[in-house]
């Protein structure tokens, strides 16, 4: 069992990106979504190659995860992530997303991943389509949609993420299948109704969360969006 299946699923679920945090001193940090609320704790994980930027790889997940009483949400925007996969998989990530774009065969990368006891996710960059029913989607635990280019910080949310939110959630309606819809960039109160709306279940929030004095506040301010929309 995943710890998506664990979640409170009335609600929308929370995940703070701790990149948008004060990274010289990460265990407060941790210390403080957590105790504000947070459901999931998510990394960003760049190489410098599959995106222009270069962030943390997994020395400093293992250290976050020593201090983390929460799961490890790692997203892997990085190319050949399987070759690294062993290393995250013992940094203690709990779930691994990994990017469609940079997988040859997603569908056995997915495999692979549910093998070694994680939850599997999959993420798509704002241009590429959702791939066609299949197979594929059996094996996925986790759809992260990005509504922002991957591998910047700061950018605004783009409203085309809803009918890709909206697409999937249909599909999973209608195959009978219960992966999560997990949303990435440029979130806020003013898009969590929207994209609750639409079928997401996990809202990555960065400064939405990370640039605010009172975390608490700000969680609950996305989570009460986000129930105003689907009353």
């Amino acid at each position: 069992m995943s710890w998506w299946s664990h979640l409170d699923r009335t609600r929308v679920g929370v995940a703070p990106s701790l990149l948008g945090g004060d990274l010289a001193r990460l265990a407060e940090e941790v210390a403080a979504v957590e105790a504000a609320g947070a459901d999931v704790l998510h990394l960003d994980v760049m190489d410098g190659h599959f995106v222009p930027n270069l962030t943390f790889g997994a020395p400093v997940c293992a250290a976050i995860g020593r201090v983390a009483q929460l799961p490890l949400d790692c997203h892997l925007m990085i190319e050949r992530p399987l070759e690294s996969l062993g290393d995250y998989l013992a940094a203690g990530c709990r779930g691994l997303t990994l990017h469609l774009e940079a997988l040859s065969d997603p569908g056995a990368a997915l495999a692979t991943l549910r093998r070694a006891g994680v939850l599997a996710g999959l993420s798509l960059r704002p241009g590429t389509p959702l791939p066609p029913p299949g197979p594929l989607w059996a094996g996925l635990d986790l759809l992260l949609v990005m509504s922002v280019e991957p591998g910047f910080c700061g950018q605004s949310f783009q409203p085309a993420a809803l009918d890709k939110v909206r697409a999937a959630a249909a599909l999973r309606r209608r195959e009978g299948l219960d992966f999560a819809i997990e949303v990435d960039g440029g979130i806020g109160p003013a898009q969590a109704g929207p994209l609750r709306a639409a079928g997401a279940d996990l809202l990555v929030a960065a400064s939405a969360v990370m640039g605010r004095p009172d975390r608490r506040a700000a969680i609950a301010a996305l989570r009460d969006a986000a129930a105003a929309a689907v009353k």
